[in-house]
Order: C-alpha cells, then structure tokens, then sequence
C-alpha cells in the first residue's frame, strides 16, 4: 500500500497484482492444514441445509427462562456439529468472492482500461466456478481411498491454478511502438496475439492441463469413476484440444510481412 501509494501514485501494476499475491500467500496454508486435518478425521455431523439451519437458529418455547448467553452457546453447539467440510467448502467461497471482489476495489494499473478490467473480473468468475468444482468434488472423490498422496497432489494443483489471480497477461494487451529508424516493423507473434496466446497457456498449464491430469489419475489410480466426475474430464479434454487448435490456427495466419513479400515477387 505504502509503495502504491507513495511511490506509483496510486497506480497498481499492469501485469501483476501484488495485494493479491500476498493475500494468496498468507492464506492457502490455513486451506492445506483445515484440508489435511479433516481428510484424517472421522466424525459424525450433519450437512448444511435449509432444514438444519432453521433449527439451528430456532429456540424451542418451552426452555422458560432462556438468556442471551444461553441462545448463544445453544448456536454455538448445533454449529459445532456441522460437517468440517461444509466449513471448508464456504471458506473456498469466500476466498474466491474476495479474490474477485477485492480486485474490483483495487487501483487500476498503469495502462488498464476499465474494459479491461470488466474482462478480468469476468474471466476471474468463469475461473473460480472451476476451481471451486474441482477442489470440493476430487477431494470428496479420493477421501474414501484414504490415499494422503493425492490429496497433496489436488491441493498442489489447486495452489498452482489460484496462480491465476494475481497475473492479468490473458486480458491486457501490450501496446508496442511500430515505429523505428528504419520505417514500420511487422509485430512478433507474441506481441501482435498476446492475450491469445497468454490465454491458450494459462488453460493449459495453470488450469484445465493439470485439471484433466488429476482426474485421470484420479480415475486410473483411484478406481473412482462417476457420472459428474467422467464429464468435467471430458470437458477439460476438449478444452485442451481446443486451446491446442487455436493456437495452431494462430500460428498458421501468422505471416511475417518479409514472407508476405517475397512470395508476392514473379
């Protein structure tokens, strides 16, 4: 904050956003220590519903004289007695909430547009309805085979995919001089399709790449094969293959002006 404010004037950087590097940082080993300590325990509880929250928060008439310290620790006990993972899962929810949330309130960076921004915080919902999915359910998935081992490897790849907030290179566009000594250059593929590009590598190696790794190793090392598990693999293949044809599209309408040239030339 001090720098931002002091040093950049109240600008935040463009490609990468440090508040949410550090907030990232300073809370996923509380998410591995609450995840690695229920996958341990066994305990009797109860799912969040409408059912059970309305008895929560309800007080039966005939108690007689029922203080105020009484109601809550009455609250406190049928609290208490929810699934840890139903905990777990809201925390997940607000995590993300806050991660979309806190970057709409930060300071734009220097040289992002508002339309920009709208991108980001558009592509940072779609992101964390996946990894929202793929934590809760491949955790739930690999619990009953006891095997600490993916567990460690679904929260690697959870830690790697939350990789996505703090960078911002698949929606803010690079803005080169075209311009040199010498007259106009040709862009490189790089900086003529950066969000393109910066697009096809984020789903490939920070999300829906190791996403469908996992639940294939998931399905073949764990022996766990169900309807929703079998279509969300489904769903990142294609999303690979796609990604994979884009960028062969992109790289075959690529032409340097060079070649363009020379095959102009009788």
């Amino acid at each position: 904050m001090i720098i931002t404010l002091k040093r950049r004037r109240g600008e935040d950087y463009k490609w990468f956003s440090p508040p949410i590097f550090m907030f990232l940082i300073s809370i996923i080993p509380s998410i591995w220590l609450l995840e690695l300590h229920t996958q341990d325990s066994e305990t009797q509880c109860k799912k969040v519903d409408s059912d059970s929250l309305s008895r929560t928060f309800t007080v039966n008439d005939g108690l007689g004289n029922f203080t105020h310290q009484d109601y809550l620790k009455l609250i406190n006990e049928k609290l208490s007695s929810f699934c840890p993972n139903e905990w777990i899962l809201a925390l997940h929810q607000i995590l993300l909430i806050l991660l979309i949330v806190g970057k709409w309130l930060l300071p734009l960076g220097g040289g992002v547009t508002r339309d920009e921004l709208s991108q980001l915080l558009l592509i940072f919902i779609g992101t964390a309805a996946d990894i929202l999915e793929f934590t809760s359910e491949t955790l739930l998935d690999v619990k009953d085979t006891k095997s600490s081992v993916m567990v460690y490897v679904i929260l690697g790849v959870w830690t790697w995919s939350m990789l996505q907030f703090p960078l911002h290179l698949a929606v803010v566009s690079s803005k080169p001089d075209m311009e040199n000594e010498q007259g106009v250059q040709e862009p490189s593929l790089l900086t003529k399709h950066s969000r393109d590009v910066w697009s096809i590598m984020e789903a490939l190696f920070i999300q829906d790449g190791p996403f469908l790794v996992v639940r294939l190793i998931v399905m073949i090392y764990s022996k766990v094969f169900h309807q929703m598990l079998g279509f969300f693999t489904i769903k990142n293949f294609l999303v690979v293959i796609l990604n994979l044809y884009r960028l062969a599209v992109i790289c075959q309408d690529y032409r340097p002006s060079g070649s363009s040239r020379d095959t102009d030339l009788p």
